[in-house]
C-alpha cells in the first residue's frame, strides 16, 4: 500500500489550533506527576492563582479537563435553568451555536441574529429587554471567529448587569489578544482557553465563573453532577487539599502554567499591541492588495484574526490549498456560513508579530496570482511594511 505522504507548512497562520510557543512545547515535556501527589497539587493552585491574576478576578478561576468547546457546554448546562427565557445573541457562527445548547436546556429561547459580517447593536438589547423582561440568560460571543468580528461585551455587560440577568461569555479566541477580562464585562460565566491567544495546544477550559452564577448553578437540580459536563464539582479542585473529581490533564498544566508566565513577564498590555500591530499591518496590506476585509467596517474587526473576502471567480479551497502547498503557509478556512466566501489569517499567541502579517500577505497574493486573480502582493507588502516601520 502506497501512503501519501504530506508536508508540514513552514507556518501556521491559522485562527487555532495555534502554533506553540517553544517554552510552551518544552513545559509539555515535564515529568508527568501523579495527580495525587503534594507536588502537584501545590503546583496546581500555583497555576491557578496565576489564571486568577491573568484573569483579573477576585475568585479563581476553573480549570476543566477539555479544549473551551466543553466550558462553553458545560455553562449552557449548569447556569440555564428549565424555566429560563435565554436571549442569545447571534452575530456569528459561533454565536449561533450557542443557541442550540441553550435551547436544549431554557423554556424559551429568543434571539437576536444580525449578518455575519456585523456587530450586535446594544440598543437592540435593552430593546429586547423591555420587550421580554422576562430574560433570565443572555449568551454572547465576543470574537466570533469565523466572522473575525467583535461584539460590544462590556456595553452588553452594563444593559444585562441593569436588568438582573445572568450573562454569559464566549471569549475563547479574544482573551489574551486584547483588553477583555470577565468582571469588566460583568460576565458571570466567562469561557476562555489557553489555545488561543496564550499559545498552547488546545486541551483546556477556563472559567470564570461570578459568586451569583455558582449560587444559581448550586440551586439548579439540572446542572450536571458527576459528568464531564460538570462546573460544580469543580469548584475547590484549585485547592491543595481537595480532591480532582477526575484525572486531570497533567501535561496541558504544565503547559498552561508555562503560558500564563510568558503573558504575565511580557506583560498583557504589550501582548496585546503587538497583536493589534500585527492585525493592523495585515488589514492595510490586503487593501493595497485591492481586496477587502470581510467584517462591515474597521472597528469590529477583530485583532486576533482577519477574515478576507474571496474575490469572485476564486475558489476558496484552492486558495488555501495553493497558499499551504505553494508557499508553505497554513490559514484556516470559514465555518459554516461563512465557509467558500472568507479566508481567515490568524494572529494569535506566537504568530501575533508583525513580520507574520508580511509573511501571510505574501503567501496569500502569490497564491492568488497563481490561480489567476489580478492583485498586487508588492503593494500589500509595502503597506504592512508601512505601519511597522511607523511604530
Amino acid at each position: 500500500m502506497t501512503v501519501e505522504r504530506i508536508v508540514e507548512p513552514a507556518f501556521t497562520l491559522s485562527s487555532g489550533p495555534v502554533d506553540a510557543y517553544p517554552a510552551v512545547l518544552r513545559a509539555l515535556s515535564r515529568t508527568v506527576l501523579y495527580d495525587f501527589d503534594p507536588v502537584f497539587q501545590h503546583f496546581y493552585e500555583a497555576v491557578t492563582d496565576k489564571a486568577k491574576v491573568a484573569l483579573r478576578t477576585a475568585a479563581p478561576p476553573v480549570i476543566l479537563h477539555g479544549e473551551p468547546v466543553l466550558g462553553l457546554e458545560a455553562a449552557a448546562a449548569s447556569l440555564i435553568a428549565r424555566d429560563d427565557v435565554v436571549l442569545n445573541l447571534a452575530s456569528g457562527v459561533y454565536g449561533k451555536g450557542f443557541g442550540f445548547w441553550a435551547k436544549r436546556y431554557c423554556a424559551e429561547l429568543v434571539e437576536i441574529e444580525v449578518p455575519y459580517d456585523d456587530a450586535i447593536d446594544p440598543a437592540a438589547v435593552e430593546a429586547a429587554f423591555r420587550e421580554r423582561p422576562d430574560i433570565r440568560v443572555v449568551s454572547v460571543c465576543h470574537h466570533d471567529t469565523p466572522s473575525g468580528t467583535l461584539n460590544p461585551i462590556d456595553e452588553i455587560g452594563r444593559i444585562v448587569a441593569a436588568h438582573g440577568a445572568y450573562l454569559i461569555v464566549d471569549a475563547v479566541s479574544s482573551f489574551g489578544g486584547m483588553d477583555v477580562h470577565p468582571e469588566a464585562c460583568q460576565a458571570d460565566i466567562f469561557v476562555t482557553g489557553p489555545n488561543k491567544c496564550l499559545g498552547c495546544p488546545p486541551g483546556l477550559t477556563l472559567l470564570a465563573v461570578s459568586g451569583r452564577a455558582w449560587d444559581k448553578m448550586k440551586a439548579n437540580p439540572d446542572a450536571p453532577r458527576a459528568s464531564i459536563l460538570s462546573i460544580l464539582d469543580w469548584e475547590n479542585a484549585w485547592r491543595r487539599d481537595q480532591p480532582f473529581p477526575f484525572t486531570p490533564s497533567i501535561s496541558e498544566v504544565n503547559a498552561l502554567d508555562a503560558a500564563l508566565d510568558l503573558y504575565l513577564e511580557e506583560g498583557p498590555e504589550a501582548v496585546w499591541r503587538r497583536h493589534a500591530l500585527t492585525s493592523k499591518a495585515c488589514r492595510d496590506g490586503i487593501r493595497a492588495m485591492g481586496m477587502t476585509i470581510w467584517p462591515a467596517r474597521e472597528a469590529i474587526a477583530s485583532p486576533t484574526t482577519t477574515a478576507v473576502r474571496v474575490p469572485d471567480g476564486i475558489d476558496a479551497d484552492a486558495l488555501l490549498a495553493t497558499a499551504r502547498d505553494g508557499f508553505g503557509v497554513s490559514f484556516s478556512s470559514g465555518r459554516g456560513e461563512t465557509k467558500g466566501k472568507l479566508i481567515r489569517i490568524g494572529h494569535m499567541g506566537r504568530t501575533a508579530q508583525p513580520l507574520y502579517a508580511v509573511v501571510g500577505l505574501a503567501a496569500l497574493g502569490g497564491a492568488l496570482r497563481r490561480l489567476g486573480a489580478n492583485v498586487d502582493a508588492g503593494a500589500g507588502m509595502e503597506a504592512a511594511l508601512a505601519v511597522i516601520s511607523n511604530q
